[in-house]
């Protein structure tokens, strides 16, 4: 019978270990470097450039769909894969995933063109543009729809269990910016319309070191599946809406769940609740980031599980990142009072129950990451879907009658009830009735030993990442079988047709089978969660 494990194996949390601190080192310097930004752009170019910068740079977080759901079919597919090098089927999720980035690409890119034609930018965005701000939006929007292909070099990193690498790269934004912005001061350029554009070739950045990062490490794996892209009817896509679809269902549903927190205190908040909850988000928002970018860590691992026919248990890790959150959060709300008269010059005061709050959401959030990252094949994506859509109307009704009782801790509140009753709890029965049947399913295998078991490259087909049309043999399986080539190759079955990865070769270019469209349907997330 194959060994289940509770808790990840320690090796498992190395890369946790090494993204946390990453994610640690990162903020602190982004800060740093954030307050030179500021000055710069305050006293060089003026408030109207620095309002305009921090609106346009908030484009991103309004178009978390954008990758329409690709991030988790790659990230899958790279981390169940034994030889990635030479691997077929992920040359061949790559290429899919280029096309389909490329075609979500060129609609932003004419999206921003048409609306700056038509002058459209200041009814859309408002009275903060500067002059020839809406140049500047459409722009931005340009530089976005150029790297978002680029995109696929992070999901790879991240994919190869080197979240800490992806991470770091992050750093590079903020000092990038600087430097760019220390040359046009110095040159005496008057470029205050342009900040913004600057903060998008600086964020460009991260996705160009993660493609290189990707390509030296995987080598000759992306050159082929880039040069396999405009290969429309001699190389075929790969199936991607059983993981894509409910990734993207995510990454459309819970911003709306979470992002409202200050547009309902705007409006039914008194005095100074929306001030209390900015304050405070800013406080914690380091450490849900930091909670955020290490649970990301865990999705390869559980992937990897999966692939090699290992069973592991995410309730250990749950529990170990519930207490570390939950310490970290005490310890800051414990020197919150001190903080925030610091921050705010006297002005704003946290009350204890928004502190409260935070902490908890701090706790329930890391609870919920380990087993969101084990529920990321495509069943587990699917079993996501229902929970989040519930989600947003109850979460926006509870935010809204809590409010009054409890101020600027309202909706946080509501929040860390919503999540727990419609998340944490589905997603825990979930994993265990999960396990179960994995466990029962092995056991009837009758298998002693993990070594024992052939090696897949997936679980079964209904747990495919990405490619439900692929199922990974089983030696003495019943239907259409094969022995994987050289005992470690991936064998897959395509359409009813062998497809051998490493030690063999695709579906035959001159097989009519192999000629069709790229893709069935259009992936931040990734069971995309994004930073309230």
């Amino acid at each position: 019978m194959t060994w289940t494990r509770s808790a990840p194996r320690s090796g498992a949390w190395g890369p946790v270990r090494r993204t946390a601190l990453a994610k640690i080192v990162v903020m602190g310097a982004a800060g740093i470097f954030g307050l030179i930004n500021t000055r710069l752009i305050t006293s060089h170019f003026g408030a109207d450039a620095y309002a305009q910068y921090g609106l346009l740079a908030s484009f991103p977080n309004l178009m978390p769909f954008t990758d329409l759901g690709i991030g988790a079919v790659i990230l899958n597919t790279v981390a169940g894969s034994s030889d990635l090098r030479h691997d077929m089927i992920v040359r061949r999720t790559l290429t899919t995933a280029i096309r389909v980035l490329l075609g979500s690409a060129l609609v932003i890119a004419t999206t921003g063109i048409v609306l700056g034609l038509l002058g459209a930018w200041p009814t859309l965005l408002g009275a903060k543009l500067m002059d020839g701000g809406g140049a500047t939006a459409s722009f931005c929007l340009l530089v976005y729809a150029a790297a978002l292909p680029l995109s696929v070099g992070q999901r790879v990193v991240v994919g190869m269990g080197r979240t800490a690498t992806q991470v770091i790269s992050q750093g590079v934004v903020s000092p990038a910016l600087t430097c760019m912005l220390l040359v046009v001061v110095i040159a005496r350029i008057d470029a205050g319309n342009a900040v913004s554009g600057l903060s998008y070739v600086a964020n460009t950045l991260v996705s160009i070191i993660c493609v290189v990062v990707a390509w030296r490490a995987t080598r000759p794996l992306l050159a082929g599946a880039l040069r396999d892209v405009p290969r429309l009817h001699r190389v075929r896509g790969v199936k991607i809406i059983d993981t894509a679809g409910p990734s993207l269902v995510q990454a459309l549903v819970i911003p709306i769940a979470f992002q409202t927190d200050r547009l309902l205190l705007s409006h039914l908040g008194g005095g100074q609740t929306l001030a209390q909850y900015n304050l405070a988000f800013q406080l914690f928002n380091m450490l849900t980031q930091t909670v955020t970018a290490t649970g990301m860590a865990m999705w390869p691992h559980f992937a990897k599980a999966r692939a090699d026919g290992r069973v592991e248990s995410p309730f250990g890790a749950a529990a170990a990142f519930a207490a570390s959150g939950g310490a970290l959060g005490v310890c800051l709300a414990a020197v919150a009072p001190w903080a925030a008269p610091l921050l705010s010059k006297g002005q704003i005061v946290l009350p204890t129950a928004l502190l409260v709050a935070n902490v908890a959401n701090v706790v329930v959030e890391a609870a919920k990451q380990p087993l969101g990252m084990y529920m990321t094949d495509p069943r587990g994506l699917r079993a996501q879907m229902l929970p989040v859509l519930i989600v947003v109307p109850a979460n926006l009704a509870l935010s809204w009658v809590l409010i009054a009782p409890l101020g600027a801790a309202g909706p946080l509140a509501g929040s860390v009830i919503t999540v727990i009753v419609c998340q944490l709890v589905p997603y825990a029965l979930w994993v265990a009735h999960d396990l179960r049947r994995r466990r029962a399913k092995e056991a009837g295998d009758g298998l002693e030993h993990p070594e024992a078991a052939p090696r897949e490259s997936h679980e079964a087909l209904d747990e495919d990442p990405g490619e439900a049309v692929f199922a990974a043999a089983r030696t003495g399986a019943g239907g259409p079988t094969s022995t994987p080539a050289g005992g470690n190759g991936r064998t897959v079955v395509l359409d009813g047709e062998p497809a051998v990865g490493p030690g063999g070769a695709g579906p035959r270019a001159s097989d009519p089978r192999a000629a069709s469209d790229d893709t069935e349907s259009p992936d931040p997330p990734f069971p995309t969660q994004p930073e309230r």
